[in-house]
C-alpha cells in the first residue's frame, strides 16, 4: 500500500459515497477499530526493559496495533493523524485496563459491539450503497483506511482541507461513472451473447 493519501482515499471513497452508508460508517468504524484493538490487548504482554517501559502502557498486540495505526495515519495525513492518534492510543490503553480488570465480561461487550457494527455496515452496503464492501477487494487496505476515511469525513464536515475534499469528490464521481459504464457494457455484452444462442 503506497503512502499516497489521495489514491488511498479514492479507493475507499468509491465504495462509500451514499450519505446514509457514510453515516453508518462514521457511527460504526470507530467502535470496530477501538474494540478490535481492545480485544487485541488480551494477548500476553511483551516484557521490555524497565528503562524503556512506560507505566500503565503494557506492550502487547493491542498497543502495537494502535501504534501502527497512529504512525500510518500520521504518515498519510500528518495533521489528521496527529489529532486522532491520542484517541487511538488512549482507547487501547484503557481497553488493556478493562480486559485485565474485567476479563471475559469486558470481552463479551467488546465482541458484541464488533458484531453489531459489522452487521450494520454490511446492511449499509447492501441497502444503500448497492455495492460490496471495499474489504472484499482489498482486506488490509480497507481495514487500515476505514478509520482514517471516517476521521477525514468528520474533519471535512468542519471545513478541514476543502481543496482535498473537492478533488476527492470529483475523482470519486469520475471513477463511479467509469464503473457504471463498465457495468452497462458488461450487461450489453451479456445480453448479446445470450441472444446469439
Amino acid at each position: 500500500m503506497a503512502f499516497n493519501l489521495e489514491r488511498q482515499l479514492l479507493f475507499y471513497g468509491q465504495y462509500h459515497h451514499d450519505p446514509v452508508n457514510v453515516g453508518i460508517h462514521i457511527t460504526c468504524v470507530p467502535p470496530i477499530l477501538l474494540t478490535g484493538l481492545m480485544l487485541a490487548t488480551n494477548a500476553p504482554d511483551i516484557n521490555v526493559p524497565s528503562l524503556i517501559s512506560i507505566p500503565n502502557l503494557p506492550v502487547n498486540l493491542g498497543t502495537i496495533g494502535a501504534l501502527g495505526y497512529s504512525v500510518g495515519f500520521i504518515l498519510l495525513e500528518p495533521v489528521a493523524g496527529a489529532l486522532i492518534s491520542p484517541v487511538i492510543m488512549g482507547s487501547t490503553i484503557y481497553g488493556s485496563y478493562l480486559t485485565s480488570t474485567y476479563g471475559m465480561t469486558a470481552n463479551w461487550w467488546l465482541i458484541g459491539t464488533q458484531v453489531i457494527c459489522w452487521v450494520a455496515q454490511f446492511i449499509g452496503h447492501g441497502a444503500f450503497e448497492g455495492r460490496a464492501p471495499a474489504l472484499l477487494d482489498n482486506l488490509v487496505q480497507a481495514l487500515f483506511l476505514a478509520p482514517l476515511f471516517v476521521w477525514l469525513e468528520i474533519l471535512f464536515f468542519f471545513g478541514y482541507r476543502p481543496e482535498l475534499k473537492a478533488r476527492l469528490d470529483k475523482s470519486v464521481e469520475q471513477e463511479l461513472t467509469k464503473l457504471k459504464q463498465s457495468e452497462r457494457q458488461r450487461k450489453v455484452n451479456g445480453s448479446a451473447n445470450g441472444s446469439a444462442k
